[in-house]
């Protein structure tokens, strides 16, 4: 089926932008979705053209009169490096660049958006938010969990919103669909664009999501401590477990870009603990070779190996599956391995997750979330709606929200867990 990557807009643009550029980005121009050649000539758009998606950037004509305009800003889902920078961006270019003086920030997530809550909006300003990235988390904080769409969209009405800036994760923007829907429904003049936010970098279309560069950094810091507890004893064994629910890509790249991880477990590729061909057999052939090992595992790895039939299932608020606690049971085995066979080690366990997610974002997050901030303000000045502003092929573009859908997945055969194999020296498999 090909896919669909039509933009919503709310009406004709009449406004002259007040932005003084000697470029604007067309609504004529487009971005090729595919860069491979067969993909390029066997995958067409209804009029027989190569798929293509809508470039970000300033319009030269724009939908709001900035002097009329109200937007609010909303954050939602787990904590994430960056997420300061983008409510910074937001505010700054949406004050100064377009003139609209009237910014909200929505408290607490979407439980913001529902006034049975008793959440007040704050007032954002440029003084407000200037010295906000030095700072990690989210000045308008967070939580999970939905809300009723005609409950907010009643809400926004009533505030008089015209703009509103989603920051959050998948279930994030499945809720701004659901508002896109309600609001389209009443014919309301309201837009609604998504930022997409997670941490692990699983989103399906999009090149990389923001906070990530920022989590390698702090998760390389972790590793390196446990590599440096490791070799300071006597078969020493350093254990990281790393944030990744259905994706190991955090854990991986750390891999690759730490270099002193001798193995490396993530979701998409199951293990055995036990058997001539199991993790803890492999292990113990490292530490009887090299005396040391440093081993990181995704959150969401080896989930199969700790399901109890007779347990139900737990869910958070956002709908996922809580998770086994990998780490722990990880740790446990090793121990009991090691103690089985009368070999002694030293294990120190180090978990950072949230260490990792609530810090500021680094300099190359910074820079990407100020410039998410930025498109997203010119897609909404323009009318645009019922989109997300995302990175793709080095190109900013506009995609439905319904592309914010966790799925992406390292492929086991492809060349980033290729690379880990490589640099860590790991059997290829560890099944029996």
């Amino acid at each position: 089926m090909t896919p669909d990557f039509t933009i919503a807009n709310l009406g004709n643009c009449q406004i002259n932008s007040p932005l003084n550029l000697s470029g604007f980005t067309s609504d004529d121009d487009r971005i090729l979705f595919n860069t491979r050649l067969n993909n390029y000539s066997e995958i067409l758009d209804s009029v027989g053209r190569p798929i293509s998606v809508e470039p970000a950037g300033p319009r030269k004509k724009i939908f709001f009169d900035p002097a009329h305009t109200k937007a609010a800003i909303v954050t939602c889902g787990g904590l994430c490096p960056g997420i300061n920078d983008v409510i910074r961006s937001i505010t700054m270019t949406l004050f100064y660049r377009y003139g609209v003086k009237q910014i909200l920030g929505i408290k607490y997530g979407l439980r913001g958006l529902n006034p049975v809550f008793g959440n007040k909006p704050i007032h954002l300003t440029p003084e407000y938010v200037k010295d906000i990235t030095h700072i990690g988390g989210s000045i308008l904080s967070s939580s999970r969990g939905p809300q009723d769409a005609s409950v907010m969209v009643d809400y926004l009405e009533s505030l008089k919103v015209n703009i509103l800036f989603c920051v959050g994760g998948d279930g994030t923007m499945r809720a701004a669909e659901k508002l896109t829907a309600e609001i389209t429904a009443r014919n309301a003049i309201i837009v609604v664009i998504g930022i997409p936010k997670t941490i692990d970098n699983d989103l399906n279309l999009i090149e990389k999501s923001f906070g990530f560069d920022t989590a390698i950094e702090k998760t390389v810091q972790a590793v390196h401590s446990a590599h440096v507890e490791a070799k300071g004893a006597y078969n020493g064994i350093g254990l990281v477990k790393i944030m990744g629910r259905l994706s190991g890509y955090i854990t991986a790249t750390t891999a690759l870009a730490q270099g002193d991880a001798n193995f490396v477990l993530i979701p998409e590729v199951p293990f055995d603990l036990d058997g001539d061909k199991g993790f803890l057999k492999a292990l113990e052939k490292r530490m009887k070779a090299r005396g040391h090992a440093v081993v990181l595992v995704a959150e969401g790895a080896g989930q199969n190996l700790m399901i109890q039939d007779s347990a139900e299932r737990k869910t958070d608020a956002s709908g996922n599956i809580r998770l086994y606690d990998i780490g722990l049971f990880l740790k446990n085995a090793i121990e009991q391995h090691f103690h089985k066979i009368n070999l002694e080690i030293n294990l120190k366990y180090i978990e950072p997750s949230y260490q990792i997610r609530s810090v500021p974002a680094n300099a190359s997050d910074s820079i990407y979330c100020s410039s998410l901030g930025q498109y997203s303000v010119h897609a909404a000045m323009a009318g645009k709606t019922g989109l997300l502003v995302a990175l793709r092929k080095d190109e900013y573009v506009h995609l439905p929200l319904s592309a914010a859908i966790s799925g992406r997945h390292i492929d086991p055969r492809g060349n980033v867990w290729l690379r880990v194999l490589e640099t860590t020296g790991q059997p290829t498999q560890m099944t029996n």
